[in-house]
């Protein structure tokens, strides 16, 4: 940080008034701004100012340089993507948009339930409709996102058991890893076991769980998009253990596929960003903790919860906060656990997601995604040099191997780019993670195949025998 000119005033920002500075830093005991910095290491200092244009005085040029910066982004709706790791491209049904850009829902940000009680309704509704998705009793109002549920959801398996050790079984995000870390590492430790085959090792997480283990965390979809088929087994050996079963997922799937709850999962977690919520350089996401109706976990619960609540009216109910005592927002320093603002309108698009889709579209969705993803491992892997990462059954990503091609991950990346084609994210130095979704077609995936096996040098477009077709 280095101190501005002191004879430059900008003409939007009140503090760089030499005045204004000199009496805030008065006010506050400070020689300088540098102070404020003092506990940032210098490594991470940029010790420059920022690259910035010259003030833009009037409105409209301000407005044209930054819709120039902007021109500069490409979407995934303007070329031809396979990328995923954490945020997907779903269809977003327009009234789905419709809904949550009304000023009752768009402008919402807290509230009372005889002032807002339309947004508390639709709360409770999305919540339902989660609790129906995952086969759970309870579900929470969205946190942040999926990676401060997973921490939330480790946290509490942490206060409920008195342990401190967490198995981790899956191919978990890089940043959701990390994160996570960064949100327990001060009451829980992290031990990765690591994946057979891209799915859990049961063996090798039996032989580690003992008397100090608070859960066992497992992704399903994990972040290669590999299915765990051992949660059964794996929620046996924590319950033996007396540790509980944490898993995180996406519930864009459990149209089709069985939910973890009904496999044994104690805690299940993610993120709603797959339901509803557009992409949008980054995406919009949202956090879900869902639990069984037992006290002792509903009450380890850190944001708010909307219920049917009676009110002054005697046999009249309303939609009201449910075991509201348990928050930071009724104990202040003595909660569990801090609640600040909430991704509440996301869970309204979810809530509106789910209620149009219904079980029938949810079953039709989830059986689309399995049949492109497998349609999608087949095609890349008939390239000559390119084989699958795994054998296990994948929603939606899956990794490719490229080493048998001779070019990197990256150096195809690039090459395909070249096209118009996002093929994917590279996820290590010769493994690729390629993404489908109901927006990619089979022409799409085609598309893919036959110019990965050009940038590969293949001369002849591989193909795949017409009865495994999707």
């Amino acid at each position: 940080m280095t101190e501005p000119s002191a004879a430059f005033v900008h003409p939007y920002l009140p503090n760089s008034a030499p005045e204004v500075r000199r009496a805030m830093l008065d006010a506050v005991g400070a020689a300088s701004v540098d102070e404020f910095y003092a506990d940032v290491p210098e490594a991470l200092r940029l010790d420059r100012p920022l690259e910035l244009p010259a003030p833009l005085l009037a409105e409209q040029d301000l407005a044209r340089h930054v819709r120039g910066l902007l021109a500069k982004n490409r979407s995934t709706e303007e070329r031809l993507s396979f990328l995923g790791h954490g945020t997907y491209r779903h269809h977003v049904p327009a009234v789905v948009d419709e809904v949550i850009n009304r000023s009752e829902f768009l402008t919402a940000y807290a509230g009372e339930p005889y002032e807002d009680h339309g947004r508390f309704q639709a709360l409770f509704q999305y919540q339902s409709l989660m609790a129906e998705l995952l086969a759970m009793d309870v579900v929470n109002v969205p946190t942040y996102d999926g990676y401060q549920a997973t921490a939330t959801a480790l946290a509490m398996a942490g206060r409920l058991t008195g342990r401190r050790r967490v198995l981790v079984l899956s191919d978990v995000l890089p940043e959701k890893h990390s994160k996570v870390h960064d949100f327990v590492r001060v009451h829980l430790e992290l031990e990765l076991v690591p994946t057979a085959d891209g799915t859990a090792d049961v063996a090798a997480a039996a032989a580690r769980l003992g008397d100090d283990v608070a859960a066992i965390w497992v992704e399903t979809p994990s972040a290669t998009g590999a299915v765990e088929a051992a949660l059964p087994a794996l929620a046996t050996a924590a319950h033996a253990a007396g540790a509980l079963l944490v898993v995180g997922t996406d519930p864009i799937g459990y149209g089709v596929l069985t939910p973890p709850a009904d496999q044994g999962a104690d805690i299940v977690c993610g993120d709603i960003q797959s339901l509803g919520l557009h992409q949008w350089f980054g995406g919009a996401h949202g956090g879900f903790i869902a639990v069984a109706d037992d006290e002792a976990l509903v009450m380890e619960l850190p944001s708010r919860l909307f219920g049917l609540a009676s009110t002054d009216v005697p046999g009249e109910v309303g939609f009201g906060d449910v075991a509201y005592e348990r928050t930071s927002f009724a104990r202040r320093e003595e909660g569990k656990e801090w609640v600040g603002t909430a991704a509440a309108l996301w869970g309204i698009a979810a809530g509106v997601y789910l209620a149009l889709m219904g079980p029938v579209g949810m079953a039709e969705l989830g059986e689309l995604l399995l049949a492109r993803t497998r349609y999608a491992q087949q095609r890349l892997a008939a390239v000559p040099g390119v084989r699958l990462g795994d054998d296990a059954l994948h929603l939606r990503e899956f990794t490719v191997d490229v080493s048998g091609t001779g070019r990197t991950a990256a150096e195809l990346i690039a090459a395909l780019r070249a096209e118009g084609i996002e093929p994917g994210v590279a996820v290590g130095e010769e493994l690729l993670l390629v993404c489908v979704t109901e927006l990619t077609g089979q022409a799409d995936i085609d598309r893919l195949a036959t110019s990965l096996a050009a940038a590969c040098g293949t001369a002849t477009d591989p193909q795949i025998p017409q009865e495994q077709r999707a």
